[in-house]
């Protein structure tokens, strides 16, 4: 998970290992956004941000506070977007809550249309 902003700060992307080949087609997309970048965001932003082309990943017995961190953060925003879909109905714990209301504000919106959102 990472964001960009302009003017912020600079320095390398790193995401929790998932296995072998799920770890190379990782590593190849992002080695696709840092040439070609997207529709939304050119290669020169990502190239300014990203000290490296090689996406880092290391795995959980790392132990690493930034992966631990982008779990609560990423776990969180799964329940919301299940629940605004009606597919999860479980309760969501007070902590979850609030990281969801602080995604709330973070998302780029137009009118009543939500940008950064996934559903897949």
């Amino acid at each position: 998970m990472f964001f960009l902003k302009r003017n912020s700060a600079c320095g390398d992307a790193m995401a929790e290992s998932r296995g072998g080949k799920e770890d190379r087609r990782l590593k190849d997309s992002f080695e696709r956004l840092w040439t070609n970048g997207t529709d939304y965001v050119a290669q020169e932003e990502f190239q300014a941000r990203f000290t490296s082309r090689q996406l880092k990943v290391k795995t959980k017995a790392n132990n690493i506070a930034g992966l631990q961190l982008c779990d609560l953060i990423a776990h969180s925003s799964r329940n919301e977007i299940l629940r605004e879909q009606g597919i999860e109905t479980a309760r969501v714990l007070p902590f979850g809550e609030k990281v969801i209301n602080i995604l709330q504000d973070k998302y780029d919106r137009e009118g009543q249309r939500c940008f950064g959102k996934k559903f897949i």
